[in-house]
């Protein structure tokens, strides 16, 4: 089943090994990888000392930047269809971790960025 796959997502909670598994996942299949790049956030590290004042940045920041990891996989797809790639996040679940750390207002604003309104 999944020799047919072209975009394979490993999912989990912080620090369950998704990466990792994604690697060997890749390897196995012979796919390209996408990785979420956490060290490129200059926001996180705040975000873990002071969550409510860093949590919209910080969360925007992840966003715009699984956007951008996102569209270069559809434009690379486009020359090559045959491509399977490995990642270890999906962006539908950003949405619950800014439900998670956003206050009502951020939600709110955060919804309207996320959704082009």
């Amino acid at each position: 089943m999944l020799d047919k796959a072209r975009y394979v997502v490993v999912e989990g909670p912080i620090g369950a090994g998704k990466t990792s598994l994604a690697r060997r996942l890749a390897a196995e299949l012979q796919a390209g990888t996408m990785f979420e790049e956490a060290e490129t956030n200059p926001f996180l590290g705040r975000f873990y000392q002071n969550t409510e004042r860093w949590a919209m940045p910080t969360q925007l920041s992840f966003y715009l930047q699984r956007i951008d990891q996102l569209a270069a996989l559809a434009r690379s797809v486009g020359e090559d269809a045959e491509r399977k790639v490995v990642a270890d996040f999906i962006i539908d679940k950003d949405r619950l971790f800014a439900d998670l750390n956003l206050s009502g207002d951020e939600l709110a604003l955060y919804d309207r960025v996320t959704h082009g309104l």
